[in-house]
């Protein structure tokens, strides 16, 4: 059977199709967003505070977006959501274009857009399922990896040939029109999800997210570990301030430093959509996350350009291994009418450790510097690695 099975799908290669376009559009702009903020505030702690205003309202939101997309058309949610998050570029792009803004503005709007993300990343996680059969989840999520990685190569070069070109104002005017393709592949689709009889938008069913998240022994460790390691080993928003300061590339510079993580992570994603089913997930899981550690701190003592791109490659080449088993597990083990409040849950950890992470680093990287704060970071995500290996065989021992 072929590797690329899940592209027999045809709502499921819209969806693959329209997100490619859109994210694209996205990438551009996290890149604009960053060098962006860095000119107006020249603070690692303003580029710290960016993480903060994206992760909280995925913090106090992802719970009921959760019980929202177990209780309607996930479709339908995702247009609603899609169209938010294009009207929050709309909003940079007229705003830079007229003079007005402010570092207030970007983190106002970046907040609006994390609004949109706590509905939107549970519906889309939980309606891969819906459109491939079992046997092909595995290769679905594999292929959207690579997808969102491709995404994460092109859109911040991209975005740093835009800046050094035309400014910011056109990467958000890019970013807006990008979410046209999502939409319209949305609409095209063939799906329309039922939802379960009595499904309703209730504090009990959100309770009942966290109890079955929590009773699963291998989905409740694997997310603590990806939570622990990315809140101390992910430093994005320091990459302008390496390039600008540490390596001295600008912002050409600065966009493929933002991309390297992906450059490793497309070729990642590319070998395990074509290379059989992970056996060993525990162990790929915890070996993927002490590389990915190891490797960011090396980047931290780095001051050469290559060395350092080679090294956030490396990077990428881990997270993506250990995101995409992660996902597997996740979907294979929990019910279709659990999965938009499982992946509510879970999106408290892996989108709370990297965003509450970039925070952390901004005040360590205030107190001590960039480099150190990124050393000792990667350094304690290996550590980490090593404990959960040895303290939860649970985790180290689950197979396919």
């Amino acid at each position: 059977m072929s590797r690329l099975a899940a592209l027999r799908h045809r709502d499921f290669v819209f969806l693959f199709a329209g997100q490619g376009v859109s994210l694209i559009g996205t990438q551009i702009q996290r890149a604009a967003v960053a060098w962006h903020l860095y000119l107006l505030t020249h603070s690692p702690l303003g580029l710290g505070l960016l993480g903060l205003f994206r992760v909280l309202p995925i913090l106090v939101l992802a719970v009921g977006g959760g019980v929202v997309a177990d209780a309607v058309d996930r479709r339908r949610l995702m247009i609603w959501t899609q169209t938010m998050l294009a009207l929050s570029s709309t909003g940079l792009a007229i705003l830079t274009w007229s003079g007005h803004i402010t570092a207030g503005a970007i983190y106002a709007f970046t907040f609006v857009a994390g609004c949109a993300q706590a509905f939107d990343g549970p519906a889309r996680q939980a309606m891969v399922p819906n459109l491939v059969p079992r046997e092909d989840l595995a290769n679905a999520l594999s292929l959207n990896a690579m997808a969102w990685q491709l995404a994460s190569v092109l859109g911040p070069s991209l975005a740093g040939i835009i800046l050094a070109w035309r400014g910011p104002t056109t990467a958000y005017a890019l970013d807006a029109f990008s979410f046209l393709g999502v939409i319209a592949s949305l609409v095209a689709m063939q799906h329309r999800a039922v939802p379960p009889a009595g499904s309703q938008v209730t504090l009990a069913r959100a309770a009942d997210g966290f109890r079955f998240v929590f009773s699963q022994p291998v989905i409740r460790g694997m997310m603590i570990v990806d939570f622990i390691g990315t809140f101390f080993a992910d430093a994005t928003m320091l990459l302008p301030i390496f390039a600008a300061e540490v390596l001295h590339v600008g912002a050409r510079g600065f966009g493929w430093l933002a991309a390297a993580r992906s450059v490793g992570a497309v070729g990642a994603a590319g070998v395990m959509a074509v290379a059989p089913p992970v056996e060993r997930r525990g162990a790929v899981v915890l070996i993927s996350v002490a590389i990915y550690g190891l490797s960011i701190a090396g980047f931290g003592a780095s001051t050469n350009f290559a060395l350092s791109f080679v090294l956030l490659a490396v990077s990428g080449v881990a997270d993506t291994v250990s995101m995409v088993t992660r996902q597997t597990v996740r979907q294979l083990l929990t019910p279709d009418e659990m999965r938009g409040r499982m992946t509510a849950v879970n999106m408290l950890f892996f989108v709370g450790g990297p965003q509450l992470g970039e925070v952390e680093a901004g005040a360590v990287a205030r107190a001590i510097g960039a480099p150190w704060s990124v050393i000792l970071g990667g350094v304690a995500c290996a550590v980490i690695a090593a404990v959960v290996a040895f303290t939860s065989p649970s985790v180290r021992n689950d197979r396919a």
